[in-house]
């Protein structure tokens, strides 16, 4: 999910694909979540709105508002999502609430928003006291996509166009965002989960990441040119993820998550 824009390359469709499997750590974030203060619900980051549709409707009395910077992706989701939710425009690194947070929420998106050390403890104030943080992040650089990712930037045929293209950081260490937030909050949750997903089709990985990790990169390169980027880089990953016996590819996205309620 997009938080700055990137010349429209932020692909909804493509996005949408594997949308169950995008969503399951949300939908493991979401039960946790008890909202005990009035107040409104945030997502930031909110791509084409299927997550922001599941916090509607577990909460209807509330008004929710989804933030993304990607005018396509907006577009997406006010046309899937016609009635019943309010949808900004705009960045998260200078995002600020408009009304009363009850919830500030944000699944897959802040690892492409800088100085978390920063970030953090002001989202933490943008939520009224007795409100809740919820976030989950990927930790991707550890994970063959990403590796393959930053193998083409230095590779001699593709460095020179990737001179000032970088990668998502990863997100700090669960030790780091508890010093972080715990000055803030009266209780906190953090945990990690891997995601191993079945993948079908000739390229699937990087039918994902297209949409995601590689974006930055598609970006900087004429449409003419995307295409050779593209096979260079499932050859890569074909290597990096061979297909299991049924001909299926498993695919591992390490996540984590931290679950934060303000100090009153």
């Amino acid at each position: 999910m997009s938080t700055k824009s990137t010349s429209g390359t932020w692909n909804p469709d493509l996005y949408l694909r594997y949308a169950a499997y995008r969503a399951r750590p949300a939908e493991d974030l979401m039960p946790r979540l008890k909202l005990n203060v009035p107040g409104d619900i945030y997502d930031l980051g909110c791509g084409p709105g299927n997550l922001t549709q599941k916090l509607k409707d577990t909460w209807p009395d509330r008004n929710v508002i989804g933030v993304d910077s990607s005018p396509d992706m907006l577009k997406t989701a006010r046309e899937k999502i016609p009635n019943g939710i309010t949808w900004q425009q705009g960045d998260i690194s200078a995002w600020g609430a408009t009304s009363t947070a009850a919830l500030v929420f944000t699944n897959a998106a802040l690892h492409w928003v800088p100085d978390h050390k920063t970030l953090l403890p002001r989202l933490m104030r943008q939520v009224a006291p007795g409100g809740l943080l919820a976030m989950q992040v990927p930790v991707s650089h550890p994970e063959g996509y990403h590796q393959c990712i930053e193998e083409l930037a230095k590779s001699p045929k593709w460095h020179d166009r990737f001179k000032d293209v970088h990668a998502h950081d990863d997100p700090l260490a669960a030790s780091a965002y508890y010093d972080l937030l715990s000055p803030l909050c009266s209780d906190m949750d953090i945990w990690e989960t891997d995601y191993h997903h079945v993948l079908e089709g000739e390229n699937p990985v990087t039918e994902w990441i297209s949409s995601t990790g590689l974006v930055p990169f598609l970006t900087a390169l004429p449409e003419a040119d995307r295409p050779a980027y593209l096979a260079d880089y499932s050859a890569l990953a074909a290597k990096a993820y061979p297909r299991q016996a049924d001909g299926k590819v498993l695919f591992t996205m390490h996540r984590l998550f931290v679950l934060a309620t303000r100090k009153g």
